[in-house]
């Protein structure tokens, strides 16, 4: 893959960082005030094939090859990514009633916790870990953000996908009613690596971390009720995190039109040359779609989804609003929001 592309370094994702912690590191990394990310789950549910399709830019079909974790690995993406957090992949057989887990430690540092369950496999035992772990990480720290991958659901029919997703909210919520932690929320997301619904409930996750979110989103339906376009997103361009948006519903044909957008840009800027302050990109579909993309950091694009044919009138419009010193968010975001 190129060494330049849009608005910074494609390639230059730092696998090499992802490390085995020790003891010692972990102990570490709990002084560091950057928010945590736990991905839990039982062996081959598929935690480390998200983790390297979502920040690695792995393409699916090589997760295949991956082995299973057997130590706890910490990923810090904060140094090839816009959002600011790392990610701790845990194995499947890791026990937290183990004396010799410090998982105190652990959860009083996590700002979410993601629990993969695969859909296609019986899901029982899945539920009876969700169970334990989620409880136990609750009462040391009652403010992470609980999230449920039903995952690997790409190859599940509609009806089943909803059954299955239906199924694993009941039974899990059950369990928590049962054990007097009604209080305690699990949100749940259908996901898998061949389609985008990964990347958006990662969306989902990073944007609860986000403490300017609410000033980016009022930003975004600002410059959107000025400009009259249809959708904007602002994007992590590594990972394809949509790190804000306005607050229409979220159509998932534009956020994969968005996110495909991307990957072509960065594509052409690996032949033709970096992206720079005075570049931008237009994408007009044969259904008179179109798709604006513009550099806002080196890290962060705005990606704006239009019906109707970008005229130059309506292109130099949003060039005036992108340039306003009134769109902070959109001229000078500062670098790290979480």
């Amino acid at each position: 893959m190129c060494k330049d592309g849009f608005g910074y370094g494609v390639g230059e994702e730092e696998e090499d960082e992802e490390e085995e912690d020790s003891e010692e590191d972990i102990s570490a990394a709990n002084d560091n005030d950057q928010p945590r990310i736990l991905l839990l789950g039982l062996r081959r549910s598929g935690k480390s094939s998200i983790q390297k399709v979502v920040f690695h830019k792995m393409p699916p079909s090589e997760t295949l090859f991956l082995e299973s974790t057997n130590k706890i690995y910490k990923d810090d993406i904060s140094s090839s990514s816009f959002v600011n957090f790392q990610i701790w992949d845990f194995p499947g057989q890791v026990d937290f009633f183990d004396p010799t887990f410090d998982y105190e430690m652990i959860f009083r540092g996590t700002g979410a916790l993601i629990f993969v369950i695969d859909a296609q496999d019986d899901y029982m035992e899945a539920l009876g870990r969700l169970h334990l772990t989620v409880s136990r990480a609750y009462r040391i720290n009652p403010h992470i953000n609980f999230e449920v991958f039903v995952h690997k659901v790409d190859g599940l029919s509609d009806d089943h996908k909803i059954e299955t997703q239906r199924d694993i909210h009941q039974r899990a919520n059950d369990d928590l009613m049962d054990a007097g932690l009604d209080r305690l929320h699990l949100s749940f997301y259908l996901t898998s690596i061949y389609d985008h619904s990964i990347f958006e409930a990662f969306s989902k996750v990073v944007q609860k971390l986000i403490p300017q979110l609410p000033t980016l989103e009022n930003l975004l339906n600002i410059f959107i009720s000025n400009s009259g376009i249809e959708k904007a997103f602002l994007f992590d361009v590594l990972s394809k995190i949509y790190v804000a948006t306005d607050s229409s519903p979220v159509d998932m044909q534009s956020y994969e039109l968005c996110c495909d957008m991307i990957d072509v840009v960065i594509d052409i800027s690996c032949i033709y040359g970096a992206y720079d302050d005075d570049s931008l990109a237009i994408i007009k579909m044969n259904n008179t779609t179109v798709l604006y993309l513009k550099e806002v950091t080196k890290f962060l694009a705005l990606a704006i989804h239009e019906v109707f044919e970008l005229t130059q009138v309506r292109r130099n419009c949003l060039e005036d609003h992108l340039d306003s010193p009134k769109a902070p968010v959109l001229n000078g975001t500062p670098r790290g929001l979480v």
